[in-house]
């Protein structure tokens, strides 16, 4: 990836009833196809295009490390939903999960191209809500949109 490239997390934060097919087949290349769900990508043109049609159904932000660590050994899956184990990721050529969710933050490898892994973490709804209107965007007050290093915030009351 080119320099200045960061690693971000998508949430879903709307449901699947009344989505126009443009978007639902966003979302479904996104790997989002329910509620709750969450994936990690990296910021370059075709993805920013992507989370700039879907905004109303997403929230976005620069993810850290340690969330991504978190992330994977709470709710990592392998194919089969098999928990992710230190042994599987020693198999696929990293040391650790720890090492696993430094190369996926350094844009080392795609989170969505690792083998056997699912692309997608499967989330419990946040720890006292939201915060705000999922219809309305997270400047003016809601929830959906880009809200940079708060994602972190978001995705620690959803595991």
């Amino acid at each position: 990836m080119e320099k200045g490239s960061k690693c971000l997390a998508v949430v879903r934060v709307r449901g699947t009833v009344n989505v126009r097919e443009d978007i639902e087949d966003t979302l479904r290349m996104l790997n989002l196809s329910r509620n709750c769900h969450a994936t990690l990508i990296d910021d370059r043109p075709s993805y920013m295009g992507m989370l700039q049609k879907v905004q109303n159904h997403v929230t976005w932000g620069e993810v850290s490390k340690d969330m991504i660590a978190l992330l994977l050994k709470k709710r990592g899956r392998l194919v089969g939903n098999k928990k992710l184990t230190e042994e599987y990721v020693k198999k696929i050529g990293f040391g650790s999960i720890d090492e696993l969710a430094e190369a996926i933050y350094n844009l080392k490898v795609e989170f969505n191209k690792l083998p056997g892994i699912k692309p997608v973490f499967r989330l419990h709804p946040p720890k006292k809500g939201y915060g705000g209107s999922v219809k309305k965007s997270w400047k003016s007050g809601g929830v959906t949109g880009y809200r940079g290093e708060a994602i972190n915030d978001l995705l620690e009351r959803m595991i």
